[in-house]
């Protein structure tokens, strides 16, 4: 567990939050596909407005889970409950639900404003209605101009919002994204990422979505779970789980942390001393934990300073040899090998254009952290 409880993560009161937050209710869920649990027993309640991202690896669960949410699976065991309706039995087309695919499946032959208007002729809407809500939705997504194009006319990023618009236009309960933004190149995502976001919140729609990119889960959600082996291992606001993460999978996942393995040496209410292989770490706050309990300390490495002079605090510090270094424009990355022969990944932030001293491949310097920069993990 982490060696302090996370903070509430969002800027809603206790009584507000309570209101909402069981809009999407995911009760005791499993899906067993012939003895493997694909989804394992997972709960969680999921507010109206929410941006929640299932976040982990290729074949932990979340895809899976998805497809039930969607009705293309149906769950072992559990419930799931939208806006107090038990979705049991519903088949996809009876939900009011919609879902975002990563190839988009935008049909090549028709428009851009015919791609949208596809569900509602289905829905058999009245023209009048159908014009007004693809119009508005052109317009939410700004790509009035491009109506009258085919899809193979429009940028990856210009597709992905034509997806976008055909799933809003319908007006769901519920929005999915799988892996909504998987087609596109780097820069690209990440200027569609808060674009998005800002569409959805526009919209109100709740929305889950699956990834396996950590910053795009980190900027785009207002709560992730992390998952692994069909369970959830941390529910939390993005700055929680990268904080404060429950356990070593949850620290390693996401982002890059530092893992030195120690033992609790000193258990003070209000600090404890670890005893590592290179160092001593004083944490200035309480754990749950006896003398002698073996423990791990978390890192960030930008939590991290490196200089050549001796800090003055015997706690948190290590005599280091840079042996690897990478330039990043905006940071770079140092990897410092300790007299025990771990490796220490540093980064620091290139606040300067040229800096008095550089440092380089195989200068000695000393690594030195915070006394509140660890955190402590005890599975």
């Amino acid at each position: 567990m982490p060696a302090h409880p996370n903070g509430s993560g969002n800027g809603k009161t206790a009584a507000a939050a309570n209101t909402d937050a069981a809009y999407l209710r995911i009760q005791d869920v499993m899906k067993d596909f012939g003895g493997v649990k694909a989804v394992d027993h997972v709960s969680v309640d999921i507010a109206r407005g929410e941006i929640f991202a299932l976040l982990g690896s290729s074949g932990c669960g979340k895809t899976t889970l998805l497809r039930m949410l969607a009705g293309f699976e149906t769950p072992s065991s559990g419930r799931i409950v939208l806006a107090g309706q038990d979705l049991a039995g519903l088949p996809p087309y009876e939900r009011p639900i919609n879902m975002m695919f990563q190839s988009y499946a935008l049909f090549p032959h028709l428009t851009v404003w015919d791609n949208i208007a596809f569900g509602l002729r289905r829905d058999r809407l009245p023209k009048a209605q159908i014009d007004e809500r693809v119009d508005a939705m052109l317009k939410l997504v700004q790509l009035g101009k491009f109506a009258k194009r085919k899809p193979h006319q429009l940028s990856g990023g210009q597709q992905q919002r034509v997806a976008l618009a055909r799933s809003l236009a319908k007006r769901p309960q519920l929005l999915l994204l799988d892996e909504p933004l998987g087609a596109l190149d780097k820069k690209l995502r990440e200027e569609t990422q808060i674009e998005l976001v800002n569409i959805i919140e526009q919209v109100g729609v709740t929305c889950v979505m699956v990834t396996h990119d950590q910053e795009e889960a980190m900027t785009m959600a207002s709560r992730i779970a992390v998952m692994s082996e069909g369970r959830f291992l941390q529910v939390g606001a993005p700055a929680d789980i990268y904080e404060t993460p429950s356990n070593r999978f949850v620290a390693d996942f996401i982002g890059n942390v530092n893992l030195m393995p120690g033992t609790v040496e000193v258990d003070e209410p209000d600090h404890v001393v670890i005893g590592a292989a290179d160092c001593k770490h004083y944490v200035g706050h309480g754990i749950t934990g006896t003398i002698g309990m073996p423990v791990t300390v978390a890192l960030r490495p930008e939590k991290i300073h490196v200089s050549r002079h001796k800090p003055a605090d015997e706690f948190n510090s290590v005599l280091g040899t840079i042996k690897e270094l990478s330039y990043f424009g905006a940071f770079t990355v140092y990897h410092l090998e300790l007299p025990s022969g771990q490796r220490l990944k540093v980064s620091q932030a290139n606040v300067a254009r040229h800096k008095d001293e550089e440092l380089t491949w195989g200068d000695s310097v000393w690594a030195h952290w915070s006394r509140m920069a660890h955190v402590v993990l005890t599975q």
